[in-house]
């Protein structure tokens, strides 16, 4: 590489030449991005990370140098040195950090050449993911990749600098551990040397943070890599980042406060967006009634109306029915919404499906009362009764789930998203933040016939609801707090248990007995013992965070080398096969061939 470059040391980023260096001489270095070719005068858009600047370069003035600019093609690499300059009057860019100048080229050496690129590497041109991700290397060229990793760094610099400030310490906790199967799927790593054993690659660090706060270490931080081996979506990947953090001799005020000033910072430092505190706080219930989601986007009304009590008697069997099975019928009010086609109340209906509401229905309002194949159905006091509830107006669109509790409230809460976005009735850049708390502590599983835990099996109960443990357990809510914002939960903590009986009581409650207990959680069984401290924590998805703060429609965005929905990697073409001899030497036989 020396050779290359010689005694050449580049002196500026391209994106930081600006009319302020007019008059000096400058070493710059990147990739070529675009040439033109008037005639005689030639002009190279240089590239770098920090941006473009616009190369002059005339054969009157350095004829060598010129000769060589006739050779070069895009993202060839080359440095150059030369005088900076105004541009000529009329040629300036305001849309360019060096839009009012150009360098006015005396040497030029083309230190690469490259092949031609299977796509433009500007920001305006849309390329299939598919090919982005194959070429991986040069998408991240692109300066709308950059700018998100870039962003993403800053995140992260600010994350450190904040939690250092407030006591914590940065303390890495292991990548090869041990499998403890709750929820989603591990990751498994044999071992060689410890033959028909294997390592779990860590879902989260939750266990080695909890004993870091039995050790006193009392405030623990980790930007940490954790991996699940789940099904996808365009917001997860089979391996993330959290800001993983932990805190001793705290209740959950304590925590929401400090975790809300970290948000604080990073918003007003990344993006320049103040962000008021404190943040909206929201019981899992009150979200439920009024979203049907523990997620709720808050940007927009059409909030859900429960309306069983008004259908309840009514002769519109579908709703009589689900009250009287003990279900519940639900409505939003989509103003203005009457104009809506007959083929998209269609898919509309197809959407709640989905989430397993047997059927959508709608009323349109019109000058002549409901229009709807169920208007017949209802008396005139229960349509003035219905209209007054849900402040149905002319030109309204009136939308009803009647199904269980869960199904009704999902399918319309997620129905009601759908159509925040489809509506536009929700804006990128208002950031609405809000703390859903008191969460069911367990949830009954009717396939596994056990209750299982709604956020994990070493979260609190509060502290009145500890003798429903033993009486009514599915009554019983967790010291559990999510930081939702936008309709995306960026983050989830509790108050954890650091009372051994009730974290065994715990285990017991999920159908896990003393044994299988001991086998997979007897390390912190007996680390409870020892004098743990009241603790908490949260962990904070940086992915989606930062997917949020630059506005992308994907996590792969925000991410150096994702994986797509299948959990490959296009461009390693990982996972891959291994050879006979690896495994042998893991004592491993494989039952399915590989594709």
């Amino acid at each position: 590489m020396n050779d290359v470059l010689g005694d050449w040391k580049r002196s500026h980023y391209c994106g930081q030449v600006t009319a302020v260096e007019v008059g000096r001489e400058v070493c710059l270095m990147g990739w070529v991005q675009r040439r033109r070719d008037h005639g005689g005068l030639i002009f190279i858009d240089l590239r770098d990370r920090e941006g473009v600047i616009q190369l002059a370069l005339d054969p009157d003035r350095d004829p060598e140098a010129h000769g060589k600019a006739d050779r070069v093609r895009n993202e060839f690499v080359v440095a150059i040195k030369g005088k900076v300059s105004p541009r000529p009057e009329g040629t300036v860019n305001p849309k360019m950090k060096t839009g009012e100048v150009e360098v006015e080229v005396s040497d030029l050496r083309i230190l690469n050449t490259a092949k031609t690129p299977p796509f433009m590497l500007d920001e305006y041109t849309e390329v299939a993911e598919n090919i982005r991700l194959k070429h991986r290397y040069l998408d991240l060229r692109r300066p709308a990749v950059q700018n998100n990793l870039m962003l993403r760094y800053q995140v992260t610099r600010t994350v450190r600098r904040y939690l250092d400030g407030q006591g914590f310490l940065d303390i890495e906790t292991p990548v090869l551990t041990k499998s403890t199967p709750e929820g989603a799927r591990d990751y498994l790593v044999p071992s060689r040397v410890n033959p028909g054993t294997f390592y779990a690659l860590p879902q989260s660090p939750q266990l080695f943070k909890q004993l870091l706060m039995v050790s006193g270490f009392d405030r623990y931080f980790q930007i940490v890599r954790c991996f699940r081996d789940e099904d996808l979506r365009a917001d997860r990947q089979p391996e993330f980042t959290q800001i993983d953090c932990e805190m001793s001799f705290v209740d959950r005020d304590d925590v929401i406060r400090v975790m809300e000033g970290m948000i604080a910072t990073i918003f007003k430092e990344a993006i320049g967006v103040d962000v008021s505190l404190p943040m909206a706080r929201m019981t899992y219930q009150e979200a439920l009634a009024r979203y049907g989601v523990d997620n709720p986007d808050l940007r927009f009304g059409l909030e859900l109306v429960e309306i069983s009590d008004l259908v309840a008697s009514s002769g519109f069997k579908v709703f009589a029915d689900a009250v009287g099975n003990g279900g519940m019928v639900k409505a939003i009010n989509v103003k203005g919404g009457a104009t809506l086609s007959r083929k998209e109340l269609d898919e509309l209906t197809e959407f709640v499906k989905i989430y397993g509401a047997k059927g959508l229905a709608w009323v349109k309002m019109t000058e002549e009362g409901w229009q709807s194949p169920i208007a017949k159905f209802f008396t005139a006091d229960e349509l003035a009764a219905l209209n007054g509830r849900l402040d149905a107006q002319l030109g309204d669109l009136l939308l009803f789930v009647a199904d269980s509790f869960r199904v009704t409230n999902e399918a319309l809460g997620r129905l009601r998203g759908h159509l925040g976005q489809r509506l536009s009735l929700a804006k990128k850049d208002d950031y609405q933040f809000v703390w859903v708390t008191d969460f069911p502590l367990l949830e009954w599983d009717e396939e596994a016939r056990r209750h299982v835990a709604v956020h994990h099996p070493f979260t609190a109960p509060m502290d009145e609801d500890v003798p429903l443990l033993t009486t009514d357990p599915g009554k019983a809510r967790a010291k559990a707090y999510d930081l939702v914002l936008n309709g995306s939960e960026i983050g989830g903590g509790s108050i954890r248990i650091h009372d051994q009986a009730v974290q065994s009581q715990m285990f017991e409650l999920m159908g896990i007995g003393e044994e299988e207990a001991r086998v997979k959680f007897g390390f912190l069984l007996d680390a409870l013992e020892f004098g743990a401290p009241p603790h908490g924590g949260i962990a904070f998805g940086l992915d989606r965070l930062t997917m949020i703060l630059t506005g992308s429609e994907s996590i792969r965005d925000v991410i150096a080398f994702p994986k797509t929905q299948k959990a490959t990697c296009l461009m390693s073409e990982a996972p891959g096969v291994v050879d006979e001899k690896q495994l042998r030497e893991l004592h491993i036989k494989l039952a399915v061939k590989p594709k």
